[in-house]
């Protein structure tokens, strides 16, 4: 075997079946957490957008407490902290819990940046012609603002699928835990390290072309 510090070919081609689901478990916790991630963050971002105090307010101070503080301590509060209360969970549903809650607060910006894109005419027209406010926004503003915030839409998946190697904190054996486990066996750095960047690399990229591609084919609203 290579000395520490030494890209080891040999180790690197035994560890690809470890390193290939490490990187499975990371895109199923992503899956799953920007999914709910959506959920939240489309409610709060119409929250976000409502003339009613108290949903303004709620959502307001949800996305300012989330993103004004670490994902990593979101992670050990969940985990560790709701025990102290008599919640305890399993690693797998706190990560995905944390990343969910983290996410929404992103894309709860995102969602009211993208309804704001769109002019309040567009709002004035749709309510001149009977429909309610919420049949306004479903069928009228919300997808013209899907077409201009489904680049920061992938973004967030992305940034979020990185995000997610802080879950091994918690001792998820998603791809970064993975990599440090075979360091811990190999001894040696380099390789696992590497590898672990690869697979990065591999599920990343193609996200970023899908996102670019997706913009491309629905284009963006530009209303006169």
């Amino acid at each position: 075997m290579a000395g520490v510090g030494q890209f080891d070919i040999d180790l690197f081609v035994r560890i690809l079946p470890d390193l290939a689901f490490g990187a499975f478990v990371t895109l199923e916790l992503t899956s799953l957490s920007i999914l709910f991630g959506l959920i939240i963050g489309t409610i709060a971002g119409l929250a976000r957008v409502s003339k009613n105090p108290v949903f303004f307010g709620v959502s307001t101070l949800y996305v300012e407490i989330i993103r004004g503080t670490p994902l990593l301590v979101q992670i050990l509060i969940i985990y560790f902290g709701l025990p102290a209360i008599g919640i305890n969970l399993r690693p797998e549903p706190a990560g995905i819990i944390a990343l969910s809650i983290c996410s929404g607060a992103y894309i709860a910006e995102i969602v009211r940046a993208g309804i704001e894109s769109i002019p309040t005419g567009q709002m004035e027209a749709a309510r001149s012609l009977g429909m309610s406010y919420l049949q306004a926004m479903r069928y009228v503003i919300f997808p013209q603002a899907f077409r201009n915030i489904l680049p920061a839409l992938g973004n967030e998946f992305i940034a979020l699928l990185k995000d997610s190697s802080l879950l091994s904190v918690i001792s998820i054996v998603e791809l970064t835990r993975v990599g440090r486990q075979i360091v811990n066996t190999t001894f040696n750095a380099w390789t696992p390290f590497l590898g672990v960047a690869l697979f990065y690399l591999m599920m990343t990229i193609p996200l970023s072309r899908l996102v670019d591609y997706s913009q491309k084919r629905l284009g963006t609203y530009e209303v006169k």
